[in-house]
């Protein structure tokens, strides 16, 4: 099966019986037709047409050597520094339909999926790893243009040092391991995109503590047992981003639900649990796409900075200058980051070209405690006139001329003016915009670690070799 298009995408999640909740209440009917996800299910189909553009097709897929048929490239294991362009474009391509708003759009989660496929050396050889079984269920969802959403976070009941030294209560651990496969209960957090996907991939973050919370393993998102439960929809009607963009993030609840053994790819295996994050590909592949996107995301907010001052005429003033010149230096510092990771891109012993890592890192780092600046720029430009946001429905009322021609801007009329700073407000001070920043500030983890992993993977060696020949010390 080729590359689906977006009807596709939608009949097949509303012929699912995926169990999710929102507002204490499970939802009937067809998913894509409630209001708190019609929007997103839109986007997403269209990126699936957008997939299918004959125009652009030799960007955004690629020919599986297995079908000859033409298949979704973020799903493409690169082996030159040419497919990590491809990847590049196929990603940015996507993200520009969005502003990269959509962080789980689906070639983030395909991304993953191809990063473990690619890993497979990791498993092979170790005890309850399934090598074998990666690899086929990886193509199954290749040909097939599977979507995906994942979870791999515990709950947040106790989270110190010691934590371990308590009896688990809460996070999703495998209770029973049986002839038809392994039951697991419990709970994760944050699958952003529950309940709108094909499948939940599942695996352990670095640490675990026990072999019952060692696992990876994908099932449909409607097994029976397993729940997806909403946080509030920030979904507003009046609102031009959250009504197209906004992204559920999920709890995920797992009530004795049944893996089958063909769907589990390792399980009670601490080892194997770390190496997979830490020796495999997840890292560097994942990266690489969240960064292309990010750099999408960065232009879009440079984006609204300059017509904002367009619209008011206040480029004149130094200090604009200044705010808007430090959304252009993240800018083009986070492009160099992601293209000098694939300049320095180096095939592994697998055949697999992998980006480079630390620049990756850095530029994920600087992004978390840049782009809360950035929104906190466009507010600052905004001003009052973020606050002065009147509805659609008041133009059109006896009002709307002298509120139009009140709220004008330089050479626009009122209306144009608040649409802009309505979709402004959007992106940073709804509850949309505040989701938004909270998310990059935490995506891929805590800015803080990210950092210290900085830190200690970085290679001083030149930089010490180079103070000692400069100091007459042979290293």
């Amino acid at each position: 099966m080729p590359a689906i298009t977006g009807e596709e995408y939608k009949s097949r999640i509303d012929a699912l019986d995926t169990e999710v909740w929102l507002d204490g209440k499970r939802i009937d009917g067809a998913i894509s037709c409630h209001s708190a996800f019609k929007g997103v299910i839109q986007t997403q189909a269209e990126l699936y047409d957008i997939q299918n553009n004959p125009d652009i097709k030799d960007t955004m897929t690629f020919i599986s050597e297995k079908t000859s048929e033409r298949i979704g490239a973020s799903y493409l294991i690169p082996k030159s520094k040419a497919d990590l362009e491809k990847r590049r474009q196929m990603v940015q391509r996507w993200a520009r339909h969005s502003g990269g708003l959509m962080g789980r759009s689906p070639d983030y989660m395909n991304t993953v999926l191809a990063s473990f496929a690619a890993s497979i050396d990791v498993l092979k050889g170790e005890v309850n790893c399934f090598p074998e079984r990666l690899v086929r269920f990886y193509e199954y969802a290749r040909e097939n243009d599977l979507s995906f959403t994942h979870t791999f976070v515990n709950p947040q009941s106790n989270r110190s040092k010691f934590a371990f030294f308590e009896k688990d209560v809460t996070n999703a651990r495998i209770i029973k391991r049986m002839e038809e496969g392994l039951i697991v209960k419990g709970a994760k957090l944050l699958a952003t995109q529950g309940g709108i996907t094909d499948e939940i991939l599942v695996f352990s973050a670095p640490g675990a503590q026990e072999n019952c919370h060692a696992y990876g393993f994908s099932i449909p998102s409607d097994t029976p047992g397993l729940k997806f439960i909403c946080r509030e929809s920030f979904v507003n009607e009046d609102s031009p981003l959250s009504t197209r963009f906004e992204e559920m993030d999920t709890i995920v609840i797992f009530e004795d639900v049944l893996v089958p053994w063909e769907r589990v790819f390792f399980h009670d295996n601490i080892k194997v649990a770390n190496d997979f994050y830490v020796k495999g590909k997840f890292v560097p592949f994942t990266l690489h796409q969240i960064v292309a996107r990010q750099v999408v995301k960065t232009e879009f907010l440079l984006g609204v900075a300059g017509r904002i001052v367009e619209t008011i005429n206040i480029g004149e003033y130094q200090h604009v200058q200044s705010k808007v010149t430090e959304i252009v230096r993240g800018l083009e510092t986070m492009k160099a980051l992601l293209y000098y990771s694939e300049a320095e891109a180096e095939l592994d012993e697998t055949g697999v070209m992998v980006p480079a890592r630390q620049p990756l890192y850095v530029a994920i780092n600087q992004f978390q405690e840049q782009y809360p600046r950035f929104t906190e720029i466009i507010q600052l430009l905004g001003a009052s006139g973020l606050m002065s946001i009147p509805k659609e429905s008041d133009f059109a009322s006896p009002v709307g001329a002298e509120i139009d021609h009140y709220l004008r801007g330089y050479e626009c009329k009122g209306k144009d003016r608040v649409a802009l700073f309505r979709l402004a407000w959007d992106l940073t001070m709804s509850s949309f915009g505040s989701r938004q920043t909270l998310y990059e500030r935490f995506f891929f983890g805590d800015p803080v670690r990210i950092s210290q992993t900085i830190y200690q993977l970085y290679d001083e060696a030149a930089s010490l070799n180079l103070v000692h020949e400069l100091m007459n010390i042979k290293s």
